[in-house]
C-alpha cells in the first residue's frame, strides 16, 4: 500500500506469512476478555449501580447501547491493527504533529493520576477485607508492587491467562448477585426499549451510561493486545472480530448484572450509596447485611478483581503503546504489530520506564489531597480522549492509509460517528463542569 508517512519503506508490509489460525476461532479468544476485564473497573460498576438505584431497569437499553458502541471502537482498532501491520500510534503519527503532542501530555499527566486511583481502588477491598492489617495506603502501595512486578517478569501469554482468571471472578461474583437479588424480568425486558427518564439532567446521564461501559484509553489498547497475541495480519481478521463480541458480550453481563444490583437492591428499597470506590465498600455492607456475611465477603473479593484487573491491564496496554510512541520518535521503521508480537516491546526500557512511572510517583498521591489544578488538567484530558479516538480511526479507516478492503463500510462510519458525537458531547459537558474560576 502507498506510504503516507514520508518514508521510502512500508511499514506496514510484512516479512511474510504469519501463523493462521486452525480449527475452531473459539479456542484463539483472548486479547478480548483482557480489554474487557481492564474496560469495567469500580468506577464502571458504581456508575451503573447509581443509574439502577436512580432509575431503576429504565435505562437499560442504554448499557446494551454502550457495548454496541465500545465493539465498534474496539473493532476499529482491532482492524487498523490487522489490515495495515502497523501500530494506532504510528496511525496517528501520519494525522500530523499535534497528535503527538497529544498523547505525550496525556500519557504523562493521566498515568500520574490513574496510578493512584488504581492503586487506591484495588485496596479498598482489601483493607475491607483484612481491616487489621495495615493501612489504606500501604495496601495501595502493596498493590502497585505486585502489579508491577508481575508486568515487569511476564510476558503477554501468562499475562492473559491470569486476566482471565480474575475475570472468572468477576463472572461469577456479577451474575451470583444478580440471581441472589431476584431480579424483576418483565421490568428488565420492559428497560430495552429506549425511554429517557423524565428527571433534570437525565439525558446528559443517559449519555453518561452508554459512554461509561467499559474502557477508555483501554480500547485503543485492543489493538496492541490483538499484536502482543501473535496477530499481525488480515488472515485474523475474523478471529479479532469474534474476540471483540466476546469482550463486550462480557462486558455486557457484568453492567446489567450491576445494574439488576442496583435496581432491586437500592432502588426498591430507596436506599442512596456514595459516588466514587466508596459506594461499593457500602454496597458490600448492605449485601452483608441482607445475605450474610458469606455474600459481602464474595463481593469484596469479586470488587478487588474488578480494580486489580483495571490496574495490570493499564501498566502493560498503556505501557505497550508508550514504547512504541517513543520507538516512533526515534525514528525506527519496522513492521511494529511483528515486534508486539516477538514480544520485544515488552522487554525494552520504555515500556518499564512508564511502568515505573505508573507505579512510584502515583504514591505520593496516596498519602495527601490530589493537587487541584493537575486534577482538572487530568479530568480535561480524559474527557478528550475518547472523541480524539473516535475522529481518528474514522480518519485512518476511510483513507489511503488502510487497505481499500479493510477500510470503513457504512455502519462502521455510522457507529464511530455516533461514538464520536457522543463522546464529544461528554467531553464538553465535563470540561464545562470543571471549576475553572478556581483555577487561576
Amino acid at each position: 500500500m502507498a506510504d503516507t508517512t514520508g518514508n521510502t519503506q512500508d511499514i506496514g508490509a510484512q516479512e511474510g506469512p504469519g501463523p493462521r489460525p486452525r480449527g475452531s476461532r473459539w479456542r484463539y479468544i483472548g486479547p478480548g476478555i483482557v480489554v474487557a476485564a481492564t474496560g469495567v473497573g469500580a468506577g464502571d460498576l458504581v456508575a451503573t449501580l447509581i443509574a439502577g438505584s436512580n432509575f431503576g431497569y429504565t435505562l437499560l437499553w442504554a448499557a446494551v447501547v454502550g457495548c454496541l458502541v465500545k465493539i465498534s471502537l474496539a473493532e476499529a482498532c482491532g482492524r487498523w491493527h490487522l489490515s495495515t501491520g502497523r501500530t494506532l500510534f504510528d496511525g496517528w503519527a501520519t494525522l500530523g504533529p499535534w497528535t503527538t503532542w497529544f498523547f505525550a501530555v496525556y500519557a504523562v499527566i493521566w498515568g500520574f493520576v490513574y496510578g493512584a486511583a488504581a492503586m487506591s481502588s484495588s485496596a479498598l477491598p482489601l483493607q475491607a477485607l483484612f481491616p487489621d492489617v495495615m493501612d489504606l495506603e500501604y495496601w495501595g502501595i502493596a498493590c502497585g508492587l505486585v502489579g508491577l512486578v508481575f508486568v515487569w517478569f511476564n510476558k503477554y501469554a501468562v499475562f492473559e491467562k491470569v486476566m482471565t482468571v480474575l475475570v472468572g471472578v468477576m463472572f461469577v461474583v456479577t451474575v451470583y448477585l444478580a440471581f441472589r437479588v431476584t431480579p424483576n424480568l418483565g421490568d428488565a425486558f420492559a428497560g430495552l426499549l429506549p425511554v429517557v427518564p423524565d428527571e433534570k439532567d437525565s439525558i446528559l446521564n443517559t449519555l453518561g451510561l452508554i459512554g461509561g461501559v467499559g474502557g477508555t484509553i483501554t480500547l485503543a489498547a485492543y489493538g496492541y493486545w490483538v499484536n502482543a497475541k501473535g496477530w499481525t495480519d488480515s488472515g485474523w481478521m475474523k478471529v479479532m472480530r469474534l474476540d471483540n463480541r466476546v469482550a463486550y458480550i462480557t462486558t455486557g453481563i457484568f453492567v446489567v448484572a450491576m445494574l439488576f444490583v442496583g435496581a432491586e437492591l437500592l432502588h426498591s428499597a430507596n436506599v442512596a450509596i456514595s459516588g466514587g470506590d466508596q459506594g461499593l465498600i457500602q454496597l458490600g455492607d448492605i449485601l452483608e447485611d441482607r445475605y450474610g456475611a458469606t455474600t459481602g465477603t464474595l463481593f469484596l473479593v469479586g470488587f478487588f478483581a474488578a480494580s486489580f484487573t483495571s490496574l495490570i491491564g493499564v501498566w502493560h496496554g498503556v505501557s505497550l503503546m508508550f514504547a512504541d510512541f517513543l520507538a516512533r520518535q526515534r525514528g525506527e521503521r519496522q513492521a511494529r504489530a511483528d515486534e508486539l508480537a516477538s514480544g520485544r516491546r515488552e522487554r525494552s526500557w520504555a515500556f518499564r520506564a512508564y511502568l515505573l512511572w505508573l507505579t512510584f510517583p502515583p504514591m505520593i498521591l496516596l498519602f495527601q489531597d490530589e493537587p487541584f489544578r493537575l486534577i482538572i488538567i487530568y479530568g480535561v484530558l480524559g474527557a478528550a480522549f475518547m472523541p480524539f479516538l473516535a475522529l481518528t480511526l474514522l480518519w485512518l479507516l476511510n483513507s489511503s492509509r488502510t487497505p481499500r478492503e479493510w477500510r470503513n463500510g457504512h455502519l462502521s462510519n455510522g457507529m464511530l460517528t455516533v461514538a464520536g458525537l457522543l463522546f464529544l458531547v461528554l467531553a464538553v459537558k465535563q470540561i464545562w463542569d470543571q471549576p475553572w474560576s478556581e483555577f487561576f
